[in-house]
């Protein structure tokens, strides 16, 4: 008898999941070389013949290069607006074209032609794609994900970043010794390569099921269901996966709406919508006035200043192994997230960057070639803290702390918070240490400490639980009156059968999805849909009743 495992691409099963992570995970490394690619070009005459405007200008190449952050922001709005609608593929592949065009524009800037306005105007276009993909990335792969690895496999994207920064720093470096041209259009072109490889492959890829079954397309979501577990396409294994998700979706309260509604970010109850917002939204602030752009920032000024003065190239080349230092600690999170945790290394990683910052403004305060080489110390030491904690955990913690229904609009709330503060710590870190010196990174001591009780007090652990579990910790905090970090430590790991049955305690939902596990296909789903609508209605007479 044939196989009746739906495939994409011929692939399906592990292959089919290793396939999409390949993809979210090109998608972020297109995120960090887009980061990282001006940081070796904005300085140089090549790029400054061409725009006079940022030559010796700290202000406009300051200018240049946090403008692409203002066009994240939109994207992320503009995933906040419709990302519910457009659904996550086509937002993925929507996001490419987008940078793709923004790239194509950069590079095509000539003198006499107006060309730092075009630059301007390409790299804030460029910015609007990489915030409809940061936006939409996580919320896919933890939808597409199994429990066992999905922290595992959002953590990868996001220490991805730090290999896509490290790719664009050494092709800088690498073109600096070609043709006028080739040093600054080489570098920004090359991020084509990935637009390509996302939009292509992405035309291909399965939409997420969690976003079929929300706009009701039962039978796709069984067929997608099938292929990335690998299970038969009529077998229980796939009806009960269905039905768990189904329950986690009438549970939010918007069932039967195919657009989540602003005003659901701010329910509290059994859901704990607004809550779960702020607890992944607060995580992408952190990351933002932790320092870690100030770390990036001043770290080729003080080897140009104090550590090898007047040789840039020994000074270009620390960098670039600070980068790589960078990027080896960025993997170190993918073989303890499940492990310790996500509270345990958010605490370890904050621990790490205040020590670190309190080394390094300890190291400047004398002033000496000396001395600076500690603060040298304590910036590599910050720099590998954040890459095996803050750097990943931040994109991790928000696409499965929030619920289903709005995990797309409150993960794009997250996003925008990123950008909105990047935009701000680029703008404000170089006019902190050229005025306060070492005090900045004492600053950044401070808010790093400050961390902690935030974390210990309100950030429940998630790791090796479903994203419907996650539902079932919120809602017993809510019933029990209880600390959410406590009920999380408390409630075991559920199965499937387990998550319906709390479920069905706390009140989340009113009847189980289980008379759809037996029906074929989507006439049964739509049969216990309407009988569950039915029920609503009679629960709400009664409770009208009661008033």
């Amino acid at each position: 008898m044939a196989s009746t495992i739906p495939s994409y691409m011929g692939l399906s099963g592990r292959p089919l999941s290793l396939a999409v992570s390949t993809v979210a995970t090109t998608g972020f490394l297109l995120f960090g070389y887009d980061q990282g690619v001006m940081s070796g070009i904005i300085g140089s005459d090549h790029f400054a013949n061409v725009f006079e405007e940022v030559r010796d200008n700290s202000t406009m190449q300051g200018f240049v290069t946090a403008i692409y952050e203002i066009g994240c922001l939109a994207g992320a709005m503009f995933i906040l607006a419709v990302g519910d609608l457009l659904g996550r593929r086509k937002a993925m592949v929507l996001g490419g074209i987008i940078m793709i065009l923004g790239t194509i524009i950069q590079i095509t800037s000539f003198p006499g032609h107006s060309p730092l306005a075009q630059f301007i105007v390409g790299r804030t276009i460029t910015g609007v794609g990489n915030g409809i993909n940061t936006s939409t990335i996580p919320t896919y792969q933890a939808e597409c994900s199994r429990t066992s690895n999905r922290g595992l496999l959002i953590c990868i994207e996001g220490g991805i970043i730090a290999f896509g920064t490290v790719i664009a720093y050494w092709i800088d470096y690498g073109a600096s010794y070609g043709p006028e041209d080739l040093t600054w259009r080489f570098p920004i072109a090359f991020q084509i390569v990935f637009g390509l490889v996302l939009c292509i492959s992405m035309v291909f890829l399965p939409e997420s099921p969690r976003w079929l079954l929300t706009h009701e397309r039962y039978e796709d979501a069984e067929v997608v269901i099938s292929a990335l577990r690998g299970f038969e396409l009529k077998s229980t294994e796939t009806q009960t996966e269905r039905d768990i998700i189904l329950d986690s979706i009438r549970a939010s309260g918007f069932s039967g709406q195919k657009s989540t509604p602003v005003k659901a970010l701010l329910t509290g109850g059994k859901t704990q919508h607004l809550r779960r917002m702020l607890l992944g939204s607060s995580s992408q602030l952190m990351q933002q006035v932790g320092g870690c752009n100030a770390v990036i920032y001043y770290f080729p000024i003080l080897f140009k200043t104090s550590i090898t003065p007047g040789d840039e190239n020994l000074a270009l080349l620390m960098g670039g192994v600070n980068m790589i230092v960078y990027a080896i600690f960025a993997t170190t999170s993918w073989f303890i997230i499940e492990r310790v945790g996500r509270r345990k290394l958010f605490l370890y990683g904050t621990v790490g960057q205040c020590l670190s910052m309190v080394l390094t403004f300890a190291c400047l305060i004398p002033g000496t070639s000396s001395a600076a080489k500690g603060a040298a110390v304590g910036l590599f030491t910050y720099i590998a803290s954040f890459g095996a904690s803050w750097l990943p955990l931040p994109w991790l913690y928000p696409a499965e702390i929030n619920p289903i229904k709005t995990r797309a609009k409150a993960n794009a709330v997250s996003t925008c918070t990123n950008w909105l503060f990047n935009f701000l710590i680029v703008m404000v870190t170089p006019i902190m240490i050229t005025n306060i010196g070492w005090g900045t990174y004492l600053f950044f001591a401070v808010v790093n400490a400050c961390f902690l009780p935030i974390i210990w007090f309100f950030y429940p652990e998630t790791a090796r639980r479903s994203l419907e579990e996650i539902d079932i910790i919120f809602a017993k905090g809510f019933v029990e009156n209880k600390s959410y970090v406590r009920a999380a430590e408390e409630l075991p790991l559920l199965s499937a059968e387990e998550v319906e049955k709390e479920a069905l305690k706390y009140g989340l939902i009113d009847t189980a999805a289980r008379g759809a596990a037996n029906a074929h296909g989507p006439a049964g789903v739509l049969e216990e849909k309407a009988l569950d609508e039915k029920s609503e209605v009679e629960v709400g007479s009664h409770e009208e009743v009661e008033n």
